[in-house]
C-alpha cells in the first residue's frame, strides 16, 4: 500500500427534506450573502428553489441569483458569476443541482478567491491559492462533485474541456436528499450510474498499490451501483434504491477507493473529456462508449486487476485462463451498460465522428497531460489515444 492522504472537510447531510436546513447550514460556515447557482428550468419547476430561496429569506440571509449552468459547463458563465459576485459583495456561494452546477460554482469560487483569469488553474498554467466557500443541495447522483476536490469546465473558444483538482474547491457543506433525484428522466439516472462507478473504476485499474481494505470497499461500492441502477430502472420512485446510488456517488469521487493506490487511471475520463468537448454528449453516456475501447487496449498490461474485477463485481464464472475471465468481466460490463440502455460505442452514442475529428481529440487529448502521456493499467500516448478512439467507432 503506498502513502496517502485522506482529506474529507465536506459536512453531509443526508435524507429527507434536508434542503430545509440550508439556512441554519450557510450560517454555520459563515455566509452572509449568498450567490446561489443552478442549471435549468427543474429546480424552478420542482419548487425547489423557492423552498430554499424562502429558507433563506426567513433566516434572514440575503442572496443573488445565477441560472443557466449547462452539462459541460461554460467558462463564459463562470466570468459572469464571478462578475456578479464581486458586484454584489457575495461572501458564500450556494450550488443547487448536479454537477454542471457544483462545477461552476467552484470555478467562480476559484475566480474570486484569486488574482487573474480563473482559465489559468483549467489550463495547468498555475495552481488556486484559495476558493470562496461554498455549499451544495445535489439533484442529481452522478459526479461527486459535492464532496471531492475536481471541477470540469468547457471553454467555448477551441471546444476545450478541462478538469482541476485542489482541497481549496471542496464544499463545506453537502445536502443530499435522494427525494430530490426522483424526477430525473431515465436516461440521466443511467448516466449518473456509470459516472459514479466510473470514479471507482479508474482508482481502481492501477499497476501501482496493494489495497485489499480500499480494494473490497471499492468492490463493494461498485457491486451496489450496478444492483441498484438495475432497479430504478424498473422502479425509478425507489427511495432505498435512490438513496444508495446517492450515497455511492459521494464515495465515489471523495477520494476513499483510491487510498493506498498510486492515483488511479483516468485516462477514460480524459479521453471522454475532448469527446464532450467537440459533441457536447453527456458525461456518463460517453463515459460509456469509450470505456469498451479502453478496456481492450489496456487489460493484458493489468491482467490481475481485470481478473478480479470480473469475479468480485461483475461475478463472471472463475473458468479459464486469466485472460479470458478477464475480457468476460469486460464484456459483462457493456452488457450492463446496454441493460440501463448506455451506449458501448461511439455509434451507439449518437457521435459520427470523421477521422480528422478522431486526430483532433487525440492531439487535444494528449496536449492536456504531461509530456503528452497519462495512465496507470497502461500508459497512453497520442498514437494510443487514437487508436482507442477509433476502436470506439
Amino acid at each position: 500500500m503506498f502513502d496517502f492522504k485522506y482529506y474529507t472537510p465536506t459536512k453531509v447531510v443526508f435524507g429527507k427534506s434536508t434542503e430545509s436546513r440550508v439556512a441554519e447550514l450557510v450560517k454555520e460556515f459563515g455566509g452572509t450573502k449568498l450567490l446561489i447557482h443552478y442549471g435549468g428550468g427543474s429546480v424552478v419547476r420542482s419548487g425547489l428553489l423557492k423552498r430554499v430561496t424562502d429558507a433563506l429569506d426567513a433566516a434572514g440571509i440575503s442572496y443573488v441569483t445565477l441560472g443557466g449552468a449547462v452539462p459541460n459547463p461554460h467558462l463564459s458563465l463562470v466570468y459572469e458569476g464571478i462578475e456578479l459576485c464581486r458586484k454584489e459583495k457575495v461572501d458564500f456561494l450556494l450550488a443547487v443541482g448536479g454537477g454542471s452546477a457544483i462545477d461552476s460554482a467552484k470555478a467562480i469560487g476559484y475566480g474570486l478567491a484569486n488574482e487573474g483569469d480563473v482559465w489559468d488553474f483549467y489550463d495547468y498554467k498555475r495552481t488556486a491559492q484559495g476558493c470562496m466557500p461554498l455549499g451544495v443541495i445535489l439533484t442529481i447522483a452522478a459526479t461527486g462533485s459535492e464532496m471531492s476536490d475536481s471541477s470540469v469546465i468547457t471553454k467555448e473558444e477551441g471546444l476545450v474541456k478541462r478538469g482541476y483538482s485542489s482541497d481549496f474547491g471542496r464544499p463545506r457543506f453537502a445536502i443530499l436528499n435522494p427525494e430530490l433525484t426522483m424526477t430525473l428522466p431515465d436516461y440521466q439516472t443511467a448516466c449518473g450510474c456509470t459516472d459514479i462507478m466510473m470514479h471507482t473504476m479508474e482508482r481502481y485499474f492501477t499497476n501501482g498499490g496493494n489495497m485489499e481494505l480500499t480494494d473490497s470497499m471499492a468492490e463493494g461500492l461498485l457491486r451496489t451501483v450496478k444492483k441498484n441502477a438495475l432497479i430504478l430502472k424498473n422502479d425509478p420512485k425507489n427511495y432505498d434504491a435512490r438513496a444508495e446510488v446517492m450515497w455511492a456517488g459521494s464515495l465515489a469521487h471523495n477520494g476513499l477507493t483510491g487510498c493506498g493506490n498510486d492515483g488511479g487511471d483516468w485516462m477514460t475520463h480524459k479521453l471522454e473529456h475532448e469527446l464532450g468537448g467537440l459533441y457536447d454528449v453527456a458525461h456518463g453516456a460517453g463515459l460509456a462508449a469509450i470505456w469498451g475501447s479502453w478496456a481492450r487496449f489496456v487489460y493484458k498490461n493489468c491482467l490481475h486487476r481485470f481478473k478480479r474485477y470480473a469475479l468480485n463485481v461483475m461475478e463472471v464464472e472463475d473458468k479459464g485462463t486469466d485472460e479470458e475471465i478477464a475480457l468476460r468481466g469486460i464484456e459483462a460490463m457493456e452488457d450492463f451498460y446496454r441493460s440501463i440502455d448506455m451506449p458501448t460505442n461511439l455509434r451507439e452514442l449518437g457521435v459520427k465522428a470523421t477521422d480528422e475529428d478522431l486526430v483532433l481529440m487525440a492531439k487535444k487529448c494528449a496536449a492536456g497531460l504531461s509530456d503528452g502521456v497519462g495512465g496507470s493499467a497502461k500508459q497512453l500516448d497520442e498514437a494510443a489515444m487514437l487508436a482507442i478512439y477509433r476502436a470506439s467507432m
